[in-house]
């Protein structure tokens, strides 16, 4: 389980170095092509569609060729994109270079969450949010890496490091030997597995569950959707447009300002160090309800707030409120329904996906026609529904708890 965790922690670091390679180098590499930012905008959305694409195909991949050979699939499409931007080709197969690179990783998230959610039974919440402190790190080092290669003339080489460290994680995945749970990483569906999985299903309520389809829990599986789409937009809104709110209210440089998104990082890395242990301690529901009250209630203060120490504590304590929100919530829609992991998972980090590219749009044309704290305020507003529905989520598993107390 450890080996597991250890290897799963190196590809999270290693996909949250490639989620921000293009944004940390995107100011150099279009002078380097004489382009706009429109073209580079387009560049980072050819990225996303890949990685939705990854995220979405991933389960129907793992169930037909394996998790283990579909994840080796993946990071090995990562390290060539990677390579391939490395040699800057013509900026017209930028755009695929940069869909192959979205789709690796976004499959590549995808698989280890399902697996992690899946095969660990004991201490979910700890492993998710392991996982999660590392995707942070390496979103955290990249920034600091691409700025060192670019100040020695030598940017492009940040995208080999990309590509040494999944090949790292490719032999790691092959070699790798995980007890009981290689059946789990080597399982692959084949041709009349259905008539017989059906078949034993009537026999094993374990089997039937482990195939049950989250569309029979359309309704709570619509929660959780929007759920993600709301928090991944509200976290990514925030990740953009902090320096931009803080210049404008504050009167800060651009220097000062760029530390308001490095402490909300720095806060979320260090909060998922310990929300996981808490979330296995008190309940997933509890903690996910709790955590997005908490949200609310600073992103409600956060218009209101004048002074710059009182609006980098707040952000700090943003950070460390939002911080297991993510991984925990996964784990959380994971026990509601049961048996439903891979989907589930996917659709869940798709909608995250999903809500991360378009309610910055959103906020973005706030701040060019209302200003910073007009944005903030629709940024209370985003929490305000979050919060709604994270106590409907945990009010759901209540009565569940209560449904499945009284028929035992």
């Amino acid at each position: 389980m450890k080996r597991l965790l250890w290897i799963g922690s190196l590809s999270y670091f290693l996909i949250g170095l490639a989620h921000v390679v293009v944004g940390s180098l995107l100011p150099v590499l279009l002078e380097h092509y004489g382009r706009t930012y429109t073209d580079g905008g387009s560049l980072i959305f050819a990225q996303f569609s890949g990685f939705l694409a990854g995220v979405l195909l991933s389960p129907w991949l793992a169930r037909t060729f394996g998790k283990r050979r579909s994840l080796v699939f993946a990071l090995l499409l990562l390290c060539a994109a990677e390579v391939l931007y490395s040699l800057l080709p013509p900026w017209g197969w930028l755009y695929a270079v940069g869909a192959v690179a979205g789709f690796g990783f976004g499959m590549v998230e995808a698989l280890i969450g399902t697996i992690v959610i899946g095969g660990i039974t004991q201490g979910t919440g700890a492993a998710m949010s392991r996982l999660e402190v590392f995707f942070g790190i390496g979103a955290l080092a990249m920034p600091a890496i691409a700025s060192q290669f670019i100040a020695l003339g030598w940017w492009r080489l940040a995208f080999p490091i990309i590509s040494l460290f999944a090949a790292v994680a490719t032999i790691a995945w092959l070699r790798g030997s995980f007890g009981t749970l290689d059946a789990l990483l080597d399982e692959q569906e084949r041709r009349g597995d259905y008539h017989k999985r059906s078949t034993n299903s009537l026999e094993s309520p374990t089997v039937k569950a482990s195939i049950s389809s989250p569309i029979g829990n359309w309704k709570l599986l619509a929660l959780f959707i929007v759920f993600f789409f709301i928090y991944v937009g509200t976290e990514m809104s925030l990740a953009n447009f902090l320096p931009s709110m803080f210049i404008e209210r504050l009167g800060l440089t651009q220097a000062e300002a760029a530390l308001s998104v490095t402490c909300f990082w720095l806060a979320m890395a260090f909060g998922r160090l310990f929300t996981g242990y808490i979330a296995d301690r008190y309940g997933y529901g509890v903690f996910v309800a709790l955590s997005s009250l908490a949200a609310t209630l600073l992103l409600c203060v956060f218009p209101l707030i004048q002074g710059t120490a009182g609006a980098f504590v707040l952000i700090v304590l943003l950070g460390l409120g939002m911080s297991g929100i993510f991984s925990i919530a996964l784990v959380f829609a994971s026990k509601m329904m049961p048996g439903t992991e891979e989907s589930t998972t996917s659709l869940l980090i798709g909608a995250g996906g999903v809500g991360g590219a378009l309610l910055p749009l959103w906020l973005g044309n706030s701040m060019d026609h209302g200003g910073a704290v007009a944005s903030a305020w629709l940024l209370a507003g985003f929490a305000c529904i979050l919060c709604l529905l994270g106590g409907i989520l945990y009010a759901l598993y209540v009565r569940k708890k209560r449904l499945q107390t009284a028929s035992s």
